[in-house]
């Protein structure tokens, strides 16, 4: 049995609400896929919907160098 690396790990912050739903986010296990790579998170998610924040920082920096390698290849 292959043990998973988690990439990324974030605290649900208290103050995060589902706008959908109006539920307190908790942390959860996600998936970013790209490039048929894919990459296991804990992420702050909406436990009714399924919704995952990504916060802005993230996408905006590890995910887009992520990217970039990728694109590389």
């Amino acid at each position: 049995m292959a043990i998973e690396k988690t990439y990324y790990s974030l605290e649900a912050d208290k103050h995060l609400v589902c706008h959908k739903c109006g539920v307190h986010l908790v942390k959860g296990n996600a998936v970013f896929e790209y490039l048929d790579n894919a990459f296991p998170v804990e992420l702050p998610v909406c436990p009714v919907c399924g919704f995952v924040y990504v916060p802005e920082e993230l996408a905006m920096g590890r995910v887009l160098s992520v990217e970039k390698v990728l694109e590389d290849k």
